[in-house]
């Protein structure tokens, strides 16, 4: 009976949540590609201002902001971080533009997965999208990946591509990558619910 309840997921985010917004809409609709197959505990995030707040409390789920102070210890702030994950005992963690680097204690504690706007092992790291305009590339997309000890290293869950148009800047290549990993992290997750049956 137990195996049919949905799994508990905690997000951690940063930013505005375009992407997390798609897996809530995923999620709290009847008709959600992931509905009543996981569970959202919480939202976490390092950033008081993040959209994804506003976006996380419309949708009835719980938030919690562990703010980080420049210069101040980060061990502390990231046992916070532990202690506020372990406390939905979460099947999986969601990294949603999550901007900090976790300790590699962090991510061996859970399973940690991420979307990121490049087609890796190319072009890791914060700016992805400006890096391969600055490349010259014609391709690009967007991963789905494991959390490892590295940045952006972890294994591949899948990607998604699409052609770089010319002339493209950055930002409309960005938001047309965000539009497939909308789509990624959805299918990603029943994906990942798939294996485990």
């Amino acid at each position: 009976m137990s195996s049919s309840l949905p799994k508990k997921v905690v997000l951690l985010a940063s930013g505005e949540g375009s992407v997390a917004q798609a897996l809530f809409d995923a999620v709290m609709s009847p008709d959600g590609k992931l509905y009543q197959k996981i569970e959202i505990a919480r939202v976490i995030t390092e950033n008081p201002e993040a959209g994804i707040l506003t976006r996380a409390e419309r949708a009835g789920i719980e938030t919690l902001v562990i703010t980080f102070q420049s210069g101040s210890e980060r061990s502390a702030w990231e046992a916070e971080l532990h202690r506020a994950v372990s406390a939905s005992n979460p099947w999986l963690v969601v990294s949603a533009g999550f901007m900090k680097i976790l300790s590699p204690e962090f991510v061996r504690s859970f399973r940690i997965i991420n979307t990121h706007p490049s087609l890796l092992p190319l072009f890791p790291g914060a700016h992805a999208v400006r890096d391969a305009i600055a490349a010259g590339a014609i391709e690009s997309g967007c991963t789905l990946h494991y959390v490892d000890e590295g940045v952006d290293t972890g294994a591949i869950i899948a990607q998604r591509r699409l052609q770089v148009r010319p002339n493209e800047d950055a930002q409309a290549l960005h938001g047309r990558i965000k539009e497939l990993e909308r789509e990624l992290i959805i299918t990603g997750i029943l994906q990942l619910l798939e294996e485990e049956k």
